[in-house]
């Protein structure tokens, strides 16, 4: 099967998922198709050193979540896909069944940050994901938003998250944790 013409339609993760593999990866917020081209090396190694330390986080709280991290395929709206970088949610068997997040995380691309910063960040707000977190690497910083916030927290050297049913904090100090995804020192 060809690839859809692209134009001025409403898409649908039905649609999406018809798409023959390419290396892109497809996202649908409110019927816009997003498509992202293969990420910096920045960027991978940013969502590593995230994704491993939540692991190692999530292990020790035994909460019944997992993260993970993209491709994937959630479907938090009807007819929507997103692909957040990293997540968290209770442990997946299928996609189709991931119908909530306990957060999201994006790591910024030039290509990806408009729709990171507005629409993502809008439908996250809006379909109630309590945590997300906009990495960007070149500012070196976190961005943690919540629903209903009109501004982030804007956070340069620790990273604090508690969500509900955690027995502690994940605590992440942010100058070790650019200083590995920008490979300094090594």
């Amino acid at each position: 099967m060809g690839m859809p013409r692209i134009g001025a339609q409403r898409w649908t993760a039905a649609m999406v998922r018809a798409f023959p593999e390419d290396g892109n990866r497809y996202e649908v917020v409110d019927g816009e198709l997003l498509v992202t081209p293969a990420p910096r090396s920045v960027h991978q190694r940013a969502v590593r050193e995230m994704t491993f330390a939540l692991h190692e986080w999530i292990k020790e709280q035994g909460t019944g979540e997992e993260v993970l991290m993209s491709p994937a395929d959630i479907e938090l709206e009807l007819h929507g896909l997103v692909q957040p970088d990293i997540f968290v949610a209770p442990v997946v068997r299928n996609w189709k069944d991931v119908r909530s997040l306990t957060l999201a995380v994006e790591v910024l691309s030039p290509s990806t940050e408009q729709n990171d910063r507005e629409k993502k960040r809008h439908l996250f707000s809006r379909v109630g994901v309590p945590e997300y977190w906009i990495v960007d690497c070149d500012r070196r910083c976190v961005e943690r938003w919540r629903p209903g916030d009109e501004a982030p927290e804007t956070l340069t050297t620790m990273l604090e998250w508690h969500p509900h049913g955690a027995g502690a904090a994940f605590v992440l100090d942010l100058a070790g944790y650019f200083k590995a995804v920008h490979a300094e020192g090594q």
